[in-house]
């Protein structure tokens, strides 16, 4: 089982993540949004909005480099595991209470409101639970961390998740021996990946180019003739 979560599901999870998405954008381009409730209410929107998608950015950026960044690399700039260790306890931890907040402050408004109630979907509700228990889970790798500053963990899951890209046969190997809940968070986020299509979170894969880019003029009726201009 182990050798089929950290071995075989993270390119399943990873190969839906990117088909789905390209089946999405091209069979129903106009569900490719983020679905703001903006206009229901502005209450609470900005101050969590703000705190989450900051906190969340730092957290994927910090994933990203930090696990498949070579070590070879940082051992060329002088950078030890023991530092590499700490700054992503602190820098994640920060990041991590920071999008837990915003995320906790959204969910509130989306079930506490009725108007907004009403407009949410069973995926709007899911991924957003689903991201907070991953924060949760995230946030409690550190107190386990702190018992590895040397930073040889940290080692294991930069081998693990560089292992995967590379195809190599014994990446699951590399973390099995690794607590619990750090298992539990990369199964977490290989599931978020899996499911990622069919929500709202493919939004973050949308850059304005073709708004910039589009064709002739956009279509306005007058308010008084009904004509477009």
């Amino acid at each position: 089982m182990h050798d089929f979560l950290f071995g075989i599901y993270p390119y399943i999870a990873l190969t839906v993540a990117i088909l789905g998405s390209i089946a999405r954008y091209e069979r129903d381009p106009f569900t490719w949004k983020s679905s703001s409730s903006q206009l229901l209410r502005r209450k609470q929107l900005i101050m969590g909005s703000v705190l989450f998608h900051i906190g969340v950015l730092i957290i994927f950026g910090g994933h990203l480099v930090g696990l498949l960044t070579p070590i070879a690399v940082f051992d060329a700039l002088g950078i030890t595991h023991e530092a590499k260790q700490i700054l992503a306890m602190v820098a994640g931890g920060i990041a991590g209470v920071m999008a837990l907040v915003g995320g906790i402050m959204l969910l509130q408004r989306r079930m506490g409101d009725a108007r907004i109630r009403a407009t949410t979907t069973f995926a709007d509700t899911g991924i957003l639970m689903l991201l907070l228990a991953q924060l949760v889970l995230g946030l409690s790798t550190i107190p386990v961390s702190m018992g590895h500053l040397d930073g040889t963990e940290m080692v294991k899951f930069m081998s693990w998740a560089q292992g995967i890209f590379t195809f190599d046969g014994q990446a699951a190997s590399y973390i099995e021996d690794v607590s619990i809940i750090f298992k539990l968070h990369l199964f977490l986020g290989l599931t978020i990946f899996l499911v990622f299509p069919f929500t709202r979170l493919v939004h973050m894969l949308s850059v304005p180019v073709r708004y910039v880019l589009r064709p002739g003029y956009q279509i306005v009726r007058s308010r008084r003739s009904g004509s477009a201009k």
